[in-house]
């Protein structure tokens, strides 16, 4: 065999090996990059001695190949996971006590089918309960809103449209302003809401507490920031819990009546606080502790809550979109 032919069958081979890595390499590259099905937002109802309570969780990858996340519990804010572990198809992570009573950790063992998840969570107090869940909707609009009429949700004189939470009902109405004047129960729109802009003003005591959940599950901080402790900026006056944080402090003093003008599209939110935006656009990632539910996806009420310290409210106005 000459040295020409040698060559060519050389050639040859060696174009066959290229168009072979053409179809191939791609292939097995792609699947080793593929993210795994855990990777996303959840809905998550957790079912603890026959309550349903809400929460939700995020996975996301950082760097390569370790997962990490954010979880919020039934009551509180999002707290950081600082990795999710996987083996055998299952994943796990384990988070310290936030408002939880108990020292031990609150360990979670769960795994994916496609948009469903479930799981276990060892509670603070060491018993396990399950859980399930699905994945949270994106709720992106295709369209700008176009509004209808405006709503007067507080008619001055009783609480008619609104109720309870189930607790007894510490909320009265004085000279036009709906009140509650100790800690009790949480007040609801009897109507439900999507997509909407909201006007609400209140006026709360040194070192009180309470907040306008959008949807029931969203809550919008209604704190004495200016003259009580410091919190985590996303936890003041104006944030929305956990999640958003403002970017000015427009807060005024104790005894003051101030104001929001809130937009909920989908999960964008924009705040105006006092006649200063202090949220403009920002996506809501999940529900806030608290919530009703984890449904995000179905329409909700107008929630305020009632269950922190005495807060009064007035001129309560929504514009739903049609």
């Amino acid at each position: 065999m000459n040295q020409q032919t040698v060559f060519g069958k050389w050639h040859g081979i060696m174009s066959l090996l290229f168009i072979f890595s053409l179809f191939f390499i791609p292939a097995a590259h792609a699947q080793q990059s593929k993210d795994p099905d855990v990777i996303g937002r959840w809905d998550l109802t957790v079912d603890k001695g026959g309550q349903s309570l809400p929460s939700w969780l995020e996975v996301q990858k950082s760097g390569t190949h370790t997962l990490i996340g954010r979880f919020c519990y039934a009551f509180g804010s999002a707290r950081p996971i600082s990795q999710v572990m996987e083996k055998d198809g299952k994943f796990s992570f384990s988070i310290p006590p936030q408002w939880e009573e108990g020292s031990r950790n609150m360990d979670f063992e769960f795994e994916v089918n496609g948009d469903a998840i479930k799981g276990t969570m060892v509670y603070t107090d060491g018993q396990t309960y399950n859980w399930t869940g699905v994945r949270a909707p994106l709720l992106a609009r295709s369209k700008t809103p176009v509004w209808g009429k405006p709503i007067r949700l507080f008619n001055g004189k009783n609480t008619k449209g609104w109720h309870t939470d189930g607790r007894p009902n510490q909320w009265v109405v004085e000279n036009g302003i709906l009140r509650s004047k100790k800690s009790g129960a949480n007040l609801m729109t009897d109507k439900t809401f999507t997509d909407f802009k909201l006007h609400i003003e209140f006026r709360y005591q040194q070192g009180s507490n309470s907040g306008v959940y959008l949807r029931g599950r969203y809550e919008t901080q209604v704190i004495d920031t200016k003259s009580g402790e410091p919190e985590p900026i996303n936890n003041q006056f104006s944030s929305i819990y956990g999640f958003l944080a403002p970017n000015k402090m427009m807060a005024k003093n104790p005894g003051e009546w101030q104001s929001y003008d809130i937009t909920l599209v989908g999960r964008l939110v924009t705040v105006v606080a006092n006649g200063q935006e202090v949220i403009c656009r920002q996506i809501i990632p999940g529900i806030t502790g608290g919530a009703i539910d984890s449904k995000e996806g179905e329409p909700g009420p107008i929630f305020i809550q009632g269950d922190h310290g005495p807060i009064d409210y007035r001129n309560i106005v929504i514009t739903p979109a049609k």
